[in-house]
């Protein structure tokens, strides 16, 4: 059973952080209010607040699970709604490190669709939740704190007709992404900011959408080409709703995929693998490029902090934004919002040592893999510890023997779904395979 914690809680942000933040302070405050900048549509439409969204999107197999076990019934409510569901081995071609991975299906179901789809319906959800509300078209002013800075009490917005307003609560939940002014207001009630680890990839992609020949992609559902040092370009295509396809093509330091049609395609047609290439090559655009540029993974060690106000909590992109070429966001997303409510279901004080500790949980594995990963470029800039680089000059070992043994093609992709923790790749059974390849084994 939840354990009740108090009467209101505010959430900052109506992100899928946001968002999943509401569903589970449900369970533990009588009243719950969304805070957001934008006027949100009632359908799957764009939105300024999320810039991101005209590119793939994936919800991984662990984001899945998870926002099944939120919402029951969501991931056949979104089959219906168009998304597609795939097998994340099965119907997902794997080109890495310059091998195919081999397939079969594993059960773990990805899904495929737009994000002005997928967080469309999860708000649905959320505004379906009793004593859940929103205010939108609101500016977030600051915080309101006690005198000695030790509690935070609420939190002072701006409405568009230019009147502020203070709203008070027992909880602040920060879930404003990439832009938080968390540890901004941290350092204003004199607990300094937390440190920060940053990866710097200077990524640019640019995304268009196809309708695809029948049988284009084969079998599958989505192709990923990933980038590796001397090959620094990647990309995938992915089915979307509406019958369409969607081609994000990406490029690490600085290379950035052109946005006019015919160099947009010359830069499809360089990728190591010719397998997107030929699958576009006769499709018809239903768009025209459009570009994103993302500059470093960004990690806030709040769990390191020596204070922390009580009544303020942070979730999402505020935490821990990572390189979307992983495809990661939504998920993590998810397991910090899991996290969060196993601290709330627990009937001891809700201490921010506690909590940060389960989302600094959490988050480690997609921080592993993304931030882990682009660090085998030698020009990324970032910390490399002794174990980065001995996972970095392991894994494309992982690659080249999963072209051939199917078995740790699964262990693979059980840990790219975030369904184990990347520790499980190192087992002793999985590293007698790496190291002692065998041909087209069946597991």
């Amino acid at each position: 059973m939840p354990y009740v914690r108090g009467e209101r809680a505010i959430v900052l942000g109506a992100s899928m952080a946001g968002l999943l933040a509401a569903r589970v302070l449900s369970e533990s405050f009588e009243h719950v209010t969304v805070v957001e900048r934008d006027a949100l549509p009632t359908g799957a439409e764009h939105r300024r607040g999320v810039p991101q969204s005209r590119h793939v999107h994936v919800l991984l197999a662990r984001g899945a699970s998870i926002l099944e076990d939120l919402f029951p019934g969501f991931v056949s409510e979104s089959v219906a709604a168009g998304a597609a569901l795939t097998d994340a081995l099965g119907r997902v071609r794997m080109l890495l490190s310059g091998h195919r991975l081999l397939q079969t299906d594993v059960g773990l179901h990805s899904l495929l669709c737009g994000r002005p789809l997928l967080e469309s319906m999860v708000r649905a959800r959320v505004r379906a939740l009793a004593g859940v509300g929103s205010l939108e078209g609101c500016d977030i002013v600051g915080l309101t704190a006690t005198a000695d800075g030790r509690r935070v009490t609420g939190v002072r917005i701006r409405t568009d007709d230019g009147a502020e307003e203070t709203l008070e609560a027992d909880v602040v939940v920060d879930a404003t992404g990439r832009g938080s002014r968390t540890p901004l207001w941290l350092e204003q009630l004199g607990h300094g900011q937390p440190a920060v680890e940053k990866v710097h990839v200077g990524l640019g992609y640019a995304t268009r959408t196809y309708r695809l020949p029948e049988g284009a992609m084969g079998k599958d559902q989505l192709i990923l080409n990933n980038a590796t040092p001397g090959h620094p370009r990647a990309a995938v295509l992915a089915e979307q709703e509406n019958g369409l396809a969607r081609l994000t093509l990406a490029g690490m330091l600085g290379d950035r995929p052109p946005l006019d049609p015919k160099s947009f395609d010359e830069f499809t047609a360089s990728l190591r693998f010719p397998d997107i290439f030929e699958a576009v090559r006769d499709a018809e655009p239903v768009d025209d490029p459009v570009p994103f540029q993302y500059p470093a993974n960004v990690r806030h060690r709040f769990e390191r902090m020596r204070s922390f106000p009580d009544g303020l909590l942070v979730l999402g992109d505020a935490v821990s934004a990572f390189n979307p070429v992983y495809g990661q966001g939504m998920s993590s997303a998810a397991m910090q919002a899991e996290a969060m409510r196993s601290v709330l279901a627990d009937d001891r004080a809700l201490t921010w040592r506690r909590y940060f500790r389960a989302i600094a949980k959490a988050v480690d594995p997609p921080w592993q893999i993304s931030a882990g990963g682009d660090l085998a470029f030698p020009e990324v800039i970032g910390r490399r510890s002794a174990r980065v680089r001995m996972v970095n000059a392991y894994l494309p070992r992982v690659h080249a023997a999963a072209a051939h043994d199917v078995g740790l093609a699964v262990a693979f992709i059980r840990v790219g779904s975030l369904v184990d923790r990347p520790e499980a790749l190192v087992r002793p059974d999985i590293v007698l395979r790496v190291f002692t390849p065998r041909r087209k084994a069946i597991g």
